[in-house]
Parts: structure tokens; C-alpha cells; sequence
């Protein structure tokens, strides 16, 4: 089987230079001077810079190349997932895609995987998720992920583990995509919380009522409690909320201290805190806290009224 990564991003970076260890790997970058560097260069300055890349990792920009590989794996963001299985539909027929991003179409309210079946004619959908920072990948260090397939493939599972990136399989594809879109919701509010100066005992609350929104969320879509008890759910949820490797957690950060923030940055739980709440509000399920997030980050309120509204809940059993 013969592997591609079509996103040239930290992530997508990372996840080829890991799977190098068992194989050639070719590695898409959409823009073709970024592909052309890497390939000279063997690093990625732009999203991972220090890491290497193995000699048998071969970047290209040319979309043909990759499309040559039997297993594709999605590394771009959640947002622009849909406009790329739209416009290479026919090529991707009966390929395998596994999808490595996190977060909620906007304009449909679909996971990856529900994109690839409705946009791909007998695409294999699968995704790769669960807690994991792309510098930890690359860079060789141990990380457990979980895949989720809806045909439980060992085979898939076996490709894609190397002897750094250990994988647990699910069926539950619902479950382990509304982990990994989720956490991102409720790691801008414990950012918030921390850059605020509200200290760690509010943002261990924060994190737990946030937990208890996941399952809320993700039960009533169909998914599998023990799926977001697991590393897709809780685990990413838990490195999220507490690293400031993660992109959301800086960007809450950032709201809660008054600090600048890179607008050039992908935050995915900006885009997923709104679709969370139009897809709450059609199903009637109580987010709070996710909530005050998309009302945060859309700028309709701000940190102290976002407190004051949650403190002032009405008292209920946990």
C-alpha cells in the first residue's frame, strides 16, 4: 500500500515524516514554491521548522503524484475540506480517505467523514484523531491516536501505526470526529480562563462542565459514550485545555488577557463553535458553555459578561 499526505501544514508535515519510518511517503503542499523549498531544504520552515524530513518523504505540489497513492490521508483544515473533495470527486473515487482534521462544516453541519460519503462516490472514509501536537510526532516522541473507520479495518490501522504512533480503532466515526471538533470549543474557553487570571481550579471546572456538554452533544448525534470517554474525546479535550502548544488554547488566551493574536493562525474552534451552536440549537441540546465561546469570539460579549452569565446559572445537579 502506498501512502500520501495532501496538506503540507505542521500537522500534515508531521504525520509523513512519522510514517516515513515504515515507507516512501509523498507529501502535497498546495503552493509550489513552499513544495519546492521543502524538497530542497528537507524542512518545512514555514510550519515546522527544526524537523527534518527522512529521504524517503518526497514533496510535491503536482496533485497528480499523490493522487497515485492508494491511502490519502486529509491533513487541511476542516473548512476548506469540502471545496477539495468537490473539485477532485472523480479522481478520488474508491480511494481510501482518511481525514486528520478537527472541527464541523459550516455550511452543512457534517464531520469529515460524513463529507467524504456525501461528496465522494465509494470513497473508504475513515479519521485520524485524538491528543497530539505535530511537534511531538515529528519529532519521534510517543502518541496514541484512535482511528475510526465504520468497516473496523485492522489492515488500515496496521498501515498507519509506526513504531512512535500507536492507533486504537473504533467504529464509531461519529463519536471520534465530534471528540476531536469539540475539544477545540472548550480549549479557547480554558485559554479564556487562564488569560483572564480566574486560575486553574475554574479552568478544572471549566474543563469538566465542558466534558459533560461533548457527551451531551455527542450522544443526542448518535455517537458511543466510552468513543469520547477515550483518546478522540477526553484525551484531546485534556491537551488541549492545558498546553499552550495548542492553537485554541492561545487564541482564548489571548481573548482573556487582551493580547494580540495572529490573525493568519487556523483556530478550527472559532469556525466550530458556530456550527456547535446552530447544530445545538436544532436538536435542542444546552451548550453554555459553548455558547459564551461563539459569543466571544464573534465578539458579541465579553470576558467578564461571558463569567458573570455562566456564574449566574441557575444551582442544579451535576
Amino acid at each position: 500500500m502506498s501512502i500520501a499526505v495532501l496538506g503540507a501544514g505542521a500537522f500534515g508535515t508531521a504525520l509523513a515524516a512519522s510514517l516515513a519510518q515504515k515507507g516512501p511517503v509523498t507529501l502535497w503542499a498546495r503552493d509550489p514554491d513552499q513544495a519546492k523549498a521543502m524538497q530542497t531544504t528537507r524542512e518545512n520552515t514555514r510550519r515546522l521548522a527544526g524537523v527534518k524530513l527522512p529521504a524517503n518523504v518526497s514533496v510535491t505540489s503536482e496533485i497528480a503524484s499523490a493522487f497515485a497513492s492508494d491511502t490519502l490521508l486529509l491533513a487541511m483544515p476542516m473548512q476548506q475540506m469540502a471545496g477539495f473533495l468537490n473539485s477532485h470527486a472523480e479522481t478520488l473515487t474508491g480511494k481510501t480517505l482518511v481525514s486528520c482534521s478537527k472541527g464541523i462544516d459550516l455550511a452543512t453541519g457534517q464531520g469529515p467523514t460524513g463529507l467524504i460519503r456525501s461528496l465522494v462516490q465509494g470513497a473508504r472514509a475513515a479519521v485520524l484523531t485524538g491528543p497530539s501536537f505535530a511537534a511531538d510526532i515529528a519529532r519521534g516522541l510517543p502518541t496514541a491516536l484512535t482511528l475510526a473507520c465504520a468497516d473496523h479495518s485492522e489492515a488500515l490501522q496496521a498501515e498507519l501505526s509506526t513504531p512512535t504512533l500507536r492507533l486504537y480503532r473504533t467504529t464509531d466515526t461519529t463519536g471520534a470526529e465530534l471528540g476531536g471538533a469539540l475539544k477545540n470549543v472548550y480549549a479557547i474557553a480554558a485559554g479564556t480562563v487562564i488569560g483572564a487570571g480566574l486560575g486553574d481550579s475554574a479552568r478544572a471546572a471549566l474543563m469538566t462542565r465542558g466534558f459533560a456538554e461533548m457527551l451531551r452533544v455527542a450522544l443526542a448525534l448518535g455517537a458511543r459514550a466510552e468513543t469520547l470517554s477515550g483518546l478522540s474525546g477526553f484525551g484531546d479535550l485534556v491537551l488541549t485545555c492545558t498546553s499552550e502548544q495548542s492553537r485554541n488554547f492561545r487564541l482564548g488566551y489571548a481573548l482573556g488577557s487582551g493580547a494580540g493574536f495572529d490573525a493568519a493562525i487556523t483556530v478550527e474552534g472559532v469556525a466550530t463553535a458556530k456550527a456547535l451552536n446552530a447544530l445545538a440549537e436544532r436538536h435542542q441540546i444546552e451548550i453554555p458553555v459553548a455558547a459564551m465561546v461563539n459569543a466571544l469570539t464573534q465578539q458579541e460579549i465579553s470576558v467578564s459578561e461571558a463569567m458573570q452569565i455562566l456564574l449566574a446559572r441557575p444551582l442544579k445537579e451535576e
